[in-house]
């Protein structure tokens, strides 16, 4: 189809069948028993918290996966991992060749969790992907849901945004399997997830009021999840299989 053929019906897409889950128990299960690679598994900044909580997720991953390595730019972060005991790397994983020269056997499943939003170009990390898992791999992206009720609700009703400061883009489900589709990944799942609010106790002012309102719409997010409308969470898994 040409961009001269598009007509205004072809911009409706319909939703495929998801349900809200908790985003570390459904990956967390996901790998149970398979060879892993985890992309930008460092998680910068939040080691802290992580620490007080027991939340990083790569830890949480190395105790279901049958093997696991980690993957990121993060130079501290990674010498920091391989000081814990965990296999892990520094290294590009948009760049084929330097993929290629770490000389890893192929995964079985790849997960990427809330690193594409922060890319300024992510057609070529999808691509590069292909180098890290068999033929039929999988991958595993979570990221923010463009279509999630708690931006859009700070941004019409408080005049506000909510995201991290790196962040360079933001996906709905249909943007973000047509993404995939085009760099070789066939999306077989869908699911979301409602995020944790983290560091409530440390915001102030005016701030603390909108985070008290983000309290409420999140919680508003998982009742409407259990009311079958999942999309309105405000992060997005989605499951695909390489058809390199």
């Amino acid at each position: 189809m040409t961009p001269s053929d598009i007509t205004q019906q072809d911009m409706v897409h319909r939703l495929p069948p998801a349900k809200v889950v908790n985003r570390s128990d459904f990956l967390v299960e996901f790998v149970r028993g398979k060879q892993v690679a985890h992309v930008g598994f460092v998680d910068s900044g939040c080691w802290a918290y992580h620490a007080t909580f027991d939340s990083w997720l790569h830890a949480h991953l190395d105790r279901s996966a049958a093997s696991l390595v980690g993957l990121d730019l993060d130079e501290a972060g990674v010498e920091r991992a391989k000081e814990m005991g965990f296999e892990a790397y520094t290294v590009d994983c948009s760049d084929d060749v330097a993929v290629a020269a770490l000389g890893l056997e192929p995964s079985e499943l790849i997960v990427a969790g809330e690193i594409i939003e922060h890319l300024d170009d992510s057609g070529s990390f999808l691509e590069g992907l292909h180098s890290l898992v068999k033929p039929g791999g999988r991958l595993v992206v979570t990221t923010p849901n463009a279509s999630g009720l708690l931006n859009a609700g700070a941004a019409a009703l408080a005049g506000y945004e909510v995201n991290h400061p790196d962040h360079v883009t933001l996906y709905s489900c249909y943007t973000l399997t047509n993404l995939l589709r085009r760099h070789g990944w066939e999306t077989e799942q869908v699911a979301t997830y409602v995020p944790v609010l983290k560091e409530f106790a440390a915001l102030k002012g005016r701030v603390k009021v909108l985070g008290i309102g983000a309290k409420l719409v999140l919680g508003a997010e998982r009742l409407l999840g259990k009311l079958g409308r999942p999309y309105a969470a405000d992060g997005l898994i989605v499951v695909a299989r390489s058809t390199r």
